[in-house]
């Protein structure tokens, strides 16, 4: 009876888990990039919203209001030949707690031969005790160019909430041209706060970043280093493997996410999304 029992509850929490995908590419028509196939399901919208001059941007809304465990997103982006496109989601996601299973997110962004692709969400919060495992996969044609930006936030600071335990599981891969540039994964789990306040992990900093430029090379990072005087957190450059990448680490979020547009910035001639500067 106890195992009909436990059958039964597994079934039921499964049965209310949010899902939600979105799936569609660009074209280049006659020198304007324009929506061509688009699916979307469960509880994850895209839209667009407004025209303009040669490229098209895009927003996530996540109508579940956020994502608990066993949760379920996935994305599948590609920029077509010539295209250009920035991706954005609506305001920060935020990572509710989770019992048992993780929720998943699972990004797959390809840009094909001369397209420029934008991947700039908001922050991703996580919650106190919350489990999440997420993919990101990257396709560049070796004359794609690509900016991209992930804020990651444990807890809340401005709530006095913080992340003291949980999983978080990241997983990066990029690919340029068919060949592996880039293969990431952190994993951090357990008493995530404790190993937070590690000065070989974050040293007490509850937000962390990165910024992929690509193509970049060090010319690009000794602009980028000119910022410098200017950053309210810890800021490293590099570049490799032809492109340049920034990492961020900071006592709150807002010091990040300032650093991060000014890195940004500095590396792109196009404005961010106007969601970012509300």
């Amino acid at each position: 009876m106890q195992s009909d029992t436990t059958g039964a509850a597994l079934a039921t929490f499964a049965a209310n888990r949010a899902q939600g995908s979105v799936a569609f590419n660009v074209r280049l028509v006659e020198g304007v990039t324009r929506r061509h196939h688009l699916h979307e399901s469960g509880s994850l919208r895209v839209r667009f919203p407004s025209p303009e001059a040669d490229g098209l941007s895009a927003v996530f809304v996540n109508t579940a209001g956020g994502v608990a465990g066993g949760d379920r997103f996935d994305i599948d982006i590609t920029a077509g030949e010539g295209s250009r496109l920035t991706l954005t989601t609506a305001a920060a996601e935020k990572i509710y707690r989770a019992e048992s299973v993780p929720a998943q997110l699972n990004i797959s962004l390809k840009a094909e031969a001369g397209s420029h692709l934008g991947w700039l969400p908001q922050e991703t919060i996580l919650f106190d005790r919350a489990r999440v495992s997420r993919r990101i996969d990257i396709d560049l044609a070796e004359s794609a160019s690509l900016l991209l930006c992930e804020i990651v936030v444990f807890g809340r600071a401005a709530m006095g909430e913080r992340m003291l335990r949980g999983e978080f599981v990241d997983r990066w891969r990029i690919r340029r041209g068919g060949r592996l540039v880039f293969a990431e994964t952190v994993r951090l789990d357990g008493d995530i706060g404790a190993k937070l306040s590690s000065p070989a992990i974050a040293k007490g900093g509850v937000a962390i970043g990165t910024a992929m430029i690509m193509p970049g090379d060090e010319a690009l990072v000794e602009r980028i280093r000119t910022l410098s005087e200017t950053f309210g957190g810890e800021v490293g450059i590099s570049a490799w493997n032809g492109f340049a990448m920034a990492r961020f680490c900071a006592q709150d979020a807002a010091r990040l996410r300032a650093d991060m547009m000014a890195v940004l910035g500095r590396a792109s001639g196009s404005a961010l999304p106007r969601l970012w500067l509300n």
